[in-house]
């Protein structure tokens, strides 16, 4: 069986699966408005991070220490952070949706759980 991704509420109610095992997730920094990008992938049940990027820097969103800048402008790097076994995304009224791709299908959080302005914790699917 392949990895997948769950997209759980904070009560645990399951939101959304998506197939696959590589996922990125971006969003746009509330104070910056600068994007930030990650790309993980769900491995031997944790959330592995594979690569952070951003365009700039700024307030908390400084570039990893073995950063490089890229032709087209962004920050990247291989983030310093072990396997997870989940990561909660906050939730604001105030911001845009955080964007989640996995496959070749791009969609806002909204878009996958059918929720907006609530927390969500992504985790491997059992």
């Amino acid at each position: 069986m392949s990895a997948s991704l769950c997209l759980m509420a904070l009560g645990g109610a399951l939101l959304a699966a998506l197939p696959g095992p590589s996922f990125t997730l971006s969003w746009t920094h509330s104070i910056e408005k600068t994007e930030w990008r990650e790309a993980w992938r769900v491995e031997a049940g944790r959330l592995v991070p594979v690569e952070a990027r951003v365009r700039g820097a700024g307030a908390g969103m400084e570039p990893g220490p073995d950063a490089r800048l890229t032709a087209d402008g962004w920050w990247v790097w291989v983030p310093g952070l072990p396997p997870q076994e989940s990561v909660t995304l906050a939730a604001s009224s105030f911001t845009a949706e955080h964007r989640l791709c996995a496959g070749d299908l791009c969609k806002p959080l909204g878009g996958w759980t059918g929720r907006r302005d609530e927390p969500v914790t992504l985790r491997a699917c059992p």
